[in-house]
């Protein structure tokens, strides 16, 4: 039976990554890393799991609304990733664009062991707590690194981008939308990594509150995950969409004057207010009448490679909602899709060229009161190890406003830290 212990820990960063190299070697394991962001709804700085007691894959002999009972056994954390493509199980949409890396549609488990650390104490629940202190107090930590050998390609050239948003632009002057996330994606076939060194890279390069390294098997999801999902903390739910991306100065003056200028960006507030509207409505199909309100709009936080302008809406539960019934009204993120987002999603799934998976998915944890935050999955690299194949996707909001160089440039952007940890270079 699982216990908990507290322990003292001198270094909490380089426990945290002799943890994760210890967790590492677990068929599951879970690192979420809050890298020192701060806000109203974080609940811990670091969730490291390792081993798993049970877990869910989604299948059409368990759909959606199993992992409602399969979240409230043992009343204990679980942890997982639902997949964009679960989409298709929420909405009358398909996908027939390939899947090049094959993971589930929805995975979750519960921890054999988890560490939770919060404001320098860590606390670890498990069978053998003392055992596991020891364990990864004594984990040897190799310089090593990212391992990547193989080389970068896209699905498209660059022209074929900038065409293929002139044809999106076409649709949306027409009326069919106002908004689409277009992404592009980038991989590597036969290709080797070391996911953890990786990810070690990665979270130093690209510090984000919502840095993940996630084990399933042979399947790696590595992230900076600068975007929050959705959180629920008791009867409150919370979505904080980010829409308008600019980069960072070269000094404090330049890095000043590009937040204001990204802050009053009128084409930069259109995108971000089209998509806050269509979180509210979402949030309205579970919430209690007039409850949705949005606590934030168009906030400018920094990030290491990019400033970003993120809202927050937030409601109350209607009493009686499941957490399946919250993912139904409310997943796909709008962020990733765009309005309306049905006929939004249906564009993508015409004009993009592999199927997203658990790119533009989300990520995260449920605790044993069923409170839980899941991240936005991008600024991700996912990998197979099973069959070499390395992937991340890029994109942008585009609107009749957009200009596809621009938009283009903006991909490579969101790109770089990922490119700079594979010490790669597409261009």
């Amino acid at each position: 039976m699982a216990q908990e212990q507290v322990f003292h820990v001198a270094d909490i960063p380089q426990f945290c990554r002799q943890a994760l190299i210890w967790a590492s070697g677990f068929d599951q394991c879970c690192y979420l890393d809050s890298n020192h962001y701060t806000d109203p709804y974080s609940a811990f700085d670091v969730l490291i799991t390792a081993g798993s007691v049970s877990t869910y894959v989604f299948s059409a002999n368990k759909p959606l609304h199993c992992l409602d009972t399969y979240l409230s056994q043992n009343n204990t954390y679980k942890f997982g990733f639902l997949t964009y493509d679960l989409k298709n199980e929420i909405e009358d949409l398909h996908s027939a664009n390939k899947d090049y890396l094959n993971f589930p549609l929805a995975f979750f488990f519960e921890p054999r062991h988890l560490i939770q650390i919060k404001n320098r104490q860590v606390s670890i629940i498990s069978p053998d707590a003392r055992n596991v202190f020891e364990k990864i107090s004594t984990q040897a930590i190799s310089p090593g690194n990212a391992g990547f050998t193989g080389k970068i390609s896209s699905r498209f050239s660059k022209a074929e981008y900038l065409e293929t948003v002139k044809q999106l632009q076409e649709h949306i002057h027409r009326g069919d939308i106002y908004e689409v996330n277009f992404c592009q994606e980038f991989y590597a076939d036969k290709t080797t990594i070391d996911p953890v060194q990786l990810f070690l890279r990665l979270n130093s390069l690209s510090p984000t509150p919502f840095a993940t390294f996630f084990k399933n098997g042979s399947q790696y999801i590595i992230s900076a995950s600068p975007e929050r999902f959705l959180s629920k903390r008791n009867n409150k739910l919370i979505s904080q969409p980010i829409k308008g991306t600019a980069k960072r100065g070269a000094t404090a003056a330049e890095d000043e004057a590009i937040k204001e200028q990204l802050r009053h960006d009128a084409k930069e507030q259109a995108e971000n207010v089209m998509i806050v509207d269509l979180v509210r409505n979402d949030l309205t199909r579970c919430a209690e009448p007039g409850t949705v309100t949005v606590e934030e709009l168009f906030g400018i936080y920094s990030f290491k490679q990019v400033h970003q302008m993120i809202s927050t809406v937030a409601c109350t539960i209607s009493p009686e909602t499941s957490f399946s019934d919250i993912i139904k009204a409310t997943f796909p993120m709008g962020s990733m899709t765009g309005a309306p987002k049905i006929r939004a999603m249906q564009l993508i799934e015409k004009f993009e060229r592999s199927k997203r998976g658990v790119f533009s998915g989300a990520l995260g944890y449920v605790s044993p009161a069923g409170d839980f935050d899941f991240n936005v999955i991008i600024r991700t690299l996912l990998y197979n190890a099973d069959t070499a194949y390395l992937s991340f996707q890029v994109g942008s909001a585009i609107t009749a406003a957009s200009v596809a160089e621009k938009e283009y440039q903006e991909c490579l952007l969101k790109a770089q830290a990922i490119m700079e940890a594979l010490n790669n270079s597409l261009f």
